[in-house]
């Protein structure tokens, strides 16, 4: 009998997520996403979706909170991705990340910088955020610059 003939439920992941990641509490902030097998380097982790929005309107819903899963993803796009059920939304900040998040046609993905462990956070460099400085950075990395 092969797999077609099995009539059995399978879990399925969706296509753009690459490797499996799970969340749970973190102690950067909140939840996290944490590898749940082996990452090896320059690999495609998975991306993140959600509602495609003006930035005028993710501007608008960023406005006063500390917990965001909106990214911009041109001058004009963004993505909300606080009702999505992509476990990369979860991904935290680090001042030492071991991924990266890019910008590709409009989608928001992420590679591993370097060896990902199973168990391991997944974070990247936020970068520039609308945050401008003012919220501390609790990553705790060696040579943390203190705010994001």
């Amino acid at each position: 009998m092969n797999d077609a003939d099995d009539d059995s439920p399978v879990a399925m992941r969706p296509s753009y997520q690459k490797y499996e990641v799970s969340n749970r509490k973190s102690l950067i902030d909140g939840f996290g996403a944490f590898a749940a097998e082996s990452i090896p380097p320059h690999r495609k982790i998975g991306e993140i979706r959600g509602e495609s929005i003006s930035v005028s309107e993710a501007r608008r819903r960023a406005a006063g909170l500390q917990r965001i899963m909106i990214v911009e993803v041109s001058p004009r796009k963004a993505i909300d991705a606080s009702r999505s059920a992509d476990p990369m939304r979860f991904t935290n900040h680090s001042c030492q990340p071991n991924a990266r998040l890019q910008i590709r046609d409009g989608r928001i993905e992420f590679y591993a910088l370097r060896p990902i462990a199973p168990g391991e956070e997944i974070t990247v460099n936020y970068g520039e955020t609308h945050h401008e400085g003012t919220l501390a950075c609790r990553c705790g990395a060696p040579g943390c610059v203190g705010w994001l």
